[in-house]
């Protein structure tokens, strides 16, 4: 069997591996809470263009014209049913929720309806904290209001969440599309910034984006500070997980973001991320969150601009690409929640987090996330286990090419 085979197959068993099929129409509303589960309410803006046409959908992921808003409650399975730090998938719109994650209220809003609801909700919020979370790359709209309300849950976080989700198709295969549906949004993401420091019953902001939403999260963080001189005083936390944004690029951001800044900005990077490996080949310079935050030139600029650096190396989760660690670590997503709570930095000079908590250590990088990087030289290596559209015709081509070269 050739290399290029052998590759293959390895980046076959990594994108198949053991998942059940993606959720799809699960947004239909039950209205009803069964007992032991509990339930997060988000708060959904999104650049998403409205689908009326599926039931149990409500976004789909081209791109709409202005900014939509939704209500969603999000019941969650008793915590003797499932793990800490995963998603129980519903596997349709009837899931059972005594074991799977289910809609309880699903409901488009005007503006004017958002805003009531937004001011009723941060106003019994200890400390009138808001947590947005902006999602990344290959992430249909439910896939982010499930895993936005496991992170509110899990990381046991007193806050008021508020999602920000942007067109991504959830295709492997359109990682191009979706970066620049990336920033198509940038600016509505900065115009709900803006809109939550003007806010007079918010009290503190914090932001955790995931992937390739760093890249309008960043962005829109730039251009507000653009406009007003600084970004908003009530900005505390930037956590940026995994951020699949080119590090050359981010020391722009970061610059033009200032130095005058009330709030802490907090990287969680890993060296053995897979699909950021990936993702390199594919852009063809380093990523931002897979740096050694100890290696030149990135100790240098990350001290010089005051970034807060939680190494996740090593730490081992049940995600195959050691992309998701920040929501799939039980002891990490507890800590964000912990932190959110004191106001404190997740690092304090104090030894890595891994090591802080003792947690466990997966040891090297996967083989098989690193060959299938290198195979296909690109980011399809970013992959939702499950997601199966046209790869087998993709990476049969692929092997052929390799067979060809070995």
């Amino acid at each position: 069997m050739g290399r290029g085979r052998i590759i293959l197959a390895a980046l076959l068993a990594l994108a198949f591996s053991g998942c059940s099929s993606r959720p799809h129409g699960t947004l239909v509303a039950s209205h009803q809470v069964a007992p032991g589960t509990s339930v997060v309410d988000l708060l959904v803006v999104t650049t998403r263009q409205p689908n009326d046409s599926e039931p149990g959908v409500m976004f789909s992921g081209e791109r709409g014209h202005g900014v939509h808003f939704a209500d969603i409650a999000v019941s969650i399975p008793p915590d003797a049913s499932r793990v800490v730090g995963e998603v129980q998938w519903p596997d349709g719109p009837t899931p059972n929720p005594a074991v799977q994650f289910a809609t309880v209220r699903a409901e488009v809003l005007s503006r004017e309806a958002a805003l009531a609801d937004f001011n009723a909700r941060i106003r019994k919020t200890p400390k009138r904290q808001v947590l947005l979370f902006v999602h990344g790359f290959n992430t249909r709209f439910e896939e982010a209001v499930y895993r936005f309300a496991q992170i509110v849950h899990d990381s046991r976080a007193e806050v008021t969440p508020v999602l920000f989700t942007w067109p991504s198709r959830g295709r492997l295969l359109q990682y191009g599309y979706d970066h620049e549906s990336a920033s198509y949004s940038r600016d509505a993401l900065e115009l709900v910034l803006q809109a939550l420091q003007r806010d007079r019953d918010v009290g503190e902001i914090s932001i955790l984006a995931h992937s390739m939403g760093n890249w309008v999260t960043l962005e829109a963080l730039r251009q507000m500070a653009i406009r007003n001189g600084q970004i908003g005083s009530k900005i505390q936390n930037v956590m940026l997980a995994s951020p699949d944004v080119d590090f050359d690029v981010f020391r722009r951001q970061i610059a033009e973001i200032g130095g005058v800044r009330p709030s802490i900005f907090t990287l969680f990077a890993s060296r053995d991320d897979d699909a950021l490996a990936a993702s390199r080949r594919f852009w063809g310079n380093t990523r931002l969150g897979a740096v050694d935050p100890k290696a030149s030139p990135y100790q240098e600029v990350l001290d010089r601009d005051r970034v807060k650096v939680v190494d996740l190396t090593g730490i081992a989760t049940s995600d195959p690409l050691e992309h998701s660690k920040f929501a799939s670590s039980p002891q990490v997503v507890r800590s964000i929640g912990a932190r959110l709570a004191q106001g404190q930095p997740l690092r304090d000079g104090q030894p890595g987090l891994g090591d802080h908590l003792g947690i466990a250590t997966a040891g090297a990088v996967s083989a098989v996330g690193g060959v299938a990087g290198a195979a296909v030289a690109a980011p399809f290596a970013i992959v939702d286990p499950a997601t199966r559209e046209n790869l087998s015709e993709h990476l049969s081509a692929a092997g052929q090419k390799l067979d060809t070269q070995y």
